[in-house]
């Protein structure tokens, strides 16, 4: 079954509301997978070019990533079982929302840029805070912190994303789902995916047509 993909900025946003990811690799036929923050870099036109973001130097798939640097990046977005109690229409089934993307990588060590990415991170994590902490908080602390780590960039090479949000309902179904779904995440998401249809001039919802 073919999902929708979404837009370059469904992406974009996508990684910046669910920014942990799963890094995942392949060496030597054994699978590893560790779960890191990352950042969207993007192009002029926001496509996204890379993932910037740092991990452990004890990371067993440091070594790995030196040997070879393709690797798969998972996020899992906004996600949630739609039951047919949330739906007035007779004999609807069950189903599942979700945002998600699978990303094919190139892995890049930049370890000059480790202070930057912690620094990036951060100001990105505690910018809606009413006093952001930043890094000159933590003092000397820091320069024992960052031997430890090292930065990398994961330059984009495919992309997988699907966002199963509501798009094949029927607009009545869709905003009954929207309207019922506890998770606000989610249905911010589910809203934003149908809004179009869902809306009319006068911002109401639109009748369903059968």
């Amino acid at each position: 079954m073919q999902f929708p993909s979404g837009t370059i900025e469904d992406l974009r946003d996508l990684i910046a509301q669910y920014p942990l990811a799963w890094l995942v690799t392949s060496g030597s036929g054994v699978f590893d997978a560790v779960p890191l923050p990352l950042l969207a870099e993007t192009d002029a036109d926001g496509r996204l070019m890379a993932l910037f973001g740092h991990c452990s130097r004890g990371n067993a798939q440091v070594d790995a990533l030196r040997a070879d640097p393709r690797a798969l990046v998972l996020f899992m977005g906004p996600q949630g079982y739609m039951s047919p109690g949330l739906v007035s229409q007779p004999r609807w089934v069950p189903t599942w929302n979700f945002a998600v993307a699978a990303i094919t990588v190139d892995v890049e060590f930049v370890e000059e840029e480790t202070l930057d990415s912690v620094e990036r991170l951060t100001n990105m994590v505690e910018a809606d805070k009413p006093r952001p902490w930043t890094l000159a908080d933590a003092g000397d602390r820091i320069g024992s912190l960052l031997p430890r780590i090292i930065a990398f960039r994961a330059h984009v090479r495919e992309i997988d994303a699907r966002f199963k949000l509501g798009q094949e309902e029927s607009p009545a179904v869709a905003a009954d789902l929207i309207a019922g779904t506890a998770d606000t995440g989610l249905s911010a998401w589910m809203w934003r995916m149908n809004a179009d249809r869902l809306t009319g001039p006068a911002g109401t919802v639109q009748e369903n047509s059968q």
